[in-house]
């Protein structure tokens, strides 16, 4: 009986170690997008989302803190104000990143949000360039989103920066003794929109393995590239214009800016890895997991040849995968019916965004605005053309 049986226990004993190794894998696949489900906020923000509670005060829907975790829910509960301020920026980075990717295999496209699901889909369980922008790009637009809500009076917690004003004033090279321009007005809260993005954007990435570590660093380098584009502003005073003083503070770059850098630090970014014993190719910042020490260790790059990414550079670990055909699995709807540019060699032109699988030409019927008229005071009438148009779509 005892050796009849043993087939038995030992057929038991490994199908429950499958069970639990797909348990385990379902856990750390769950883990990979701990701090993303707040992406969400873009499609919960929209404007029938938004309930009206005193005048000029916008607040979200209850609903929508089911999104968040904890730490955020808590955040948002001490500042005030700040979730639609959340939400304008993720809705920012979407369009951005749109944008951006708009004549790429890959696309950016979002989805209907569902609570649990991920908006951009399953592309992000992997860790490849198109989720480093992803990263790179919302944590950016809440930077900039918060850091401007603060200068507008949105945010009950903070206000314009004023931290500048404290300096002396610049005196002028040309006339000594007199002054050149002087610290004034109203300076977006970079220091404020800076620090909340990690506190918010970055909860649940503790930075204990490769995946964490590289979102922690997108998230970064987005945050990074805002605060280094901030440009000084000034306005003139004096008798009839005579400039005789000038008051400067410090303004936001247009988001575009934030994008157009991000785009290139996406065709640069830098491949990091995981060493042979299984341990992160990285320097640790003087333990692991620490609040103080989350954001202070340096990823090494795939190629020993290469050099250390930078702060603002983004990084990946894996290949990204082929958008050229629809693979469910990963969400990726393929380049099947895209429309494409047949006079450009470039990444929109037909040979590339078909991935050789040609080209079908229509001539299509569009309706156009046209022969528009301003009328005193303050309404432009247009008319309706149709005009045909060449259209080119992948097959």
């Amino acid at each position: 009986m005892k050796w009849s049986s043993a087939p038995l226990v030992l057929m038991t004993l490994l199908m429950a170690l499958v069970t639990l190794a797909e348990e385990v894998a379902s856990k750390n696949k769950a883990r990979r997008g701990r701090g993303s489900k707040w992406w969400g906020i873009a499609k919960a923000g929209e404007p029938n989302n938004l309930l009206p509670q005193t005048p000029g005060a916008l607040y979200m829907d209850p609903a929508v803190h089911l999104i968040l975790r904890r730490k955020q829910r808590r955040l948002v509960r001490e500042n005030p104000g700040v979730l639609v301020a959340v939400a304008k920026g993720a809705n920012q980075a979407i369009q951005e990143c749109q944008f951006q990717f708009r004549n790429r295999r890959w696309n950016c496209s979002t989805r209907n949000f569902l609570r649990g699901k991920n908006l951009f889909g399953k592309i992000v369980d992997r860790g490849c360039r198109e989720t480093a922008f992803i990263y790179a790009i919302t944590s950016a637009g809440v930077t900039h989103a918060i850091a401007r809500a603060c200068s507008e009076g949105s945010i009950e917690s903070c206000t314009c920066d004023y931290s500048h004003q404290a300096r002396s004033p610049l005196v002028s090279s040309a006339v000594p003794g007199l002054r050149d321009w002087e610290w004034g007005g109203c300076s977006d809260n970079i220091g404020y929109g800076f620090k909340f993005s990690r506190e918010f954007v970055d909860t649940g990435e503790r930075g204990r393995n490769l995946r964490e570590k590289m979102n922690v660093h997108n998230n970064e380098a987005g945050r990074a590239h805002v605060s280094s584009e901030m440009r000084q502003e000034c306005k003139c005073h004096g008798m009839s214009g005579s400039c005789a003083v000038k008051t400067c503070w410090m303004r936001l770059p247009n988001f575009r800016v934030v994008g157009d850098n991000l785009k290139d630090r996406f065709d640069g970014a830098s491949r990091v890895m995981v060493s042979n014993a299984g341990s992160l190719r990285g320097q640790g910042g003087g333990g692991s997991g620490g609040k103080r020490n989350r954001y202070a260790f340096q990823l090494k790059p795939y190629n020993p040849e290469h050099k250390p990414p930078g702060t603002k550079d983004l990084v990946y670990y894996e290949p990204s995968p082929g958008f050229c055909e629809r693979n469910p699995r990963l969400g990726i709807p393929g380049t099947h019916g895209r429309q494409c540019n047949d006079t450009s060699i470039g990444v929109e032109g037909c040979d590339l965004m078909c991935c050789g699988r040609g080209y079908r030409t229509q001539e299509v019927s569009v309706i156009q605005r046209c022969a528009c008229t301003f009328h005193w005071c303050c309404e432009v009438k247009c008319s309706l053309c149709r005009t045909k148009q060449i259209v080119h779509t992948c097959l």
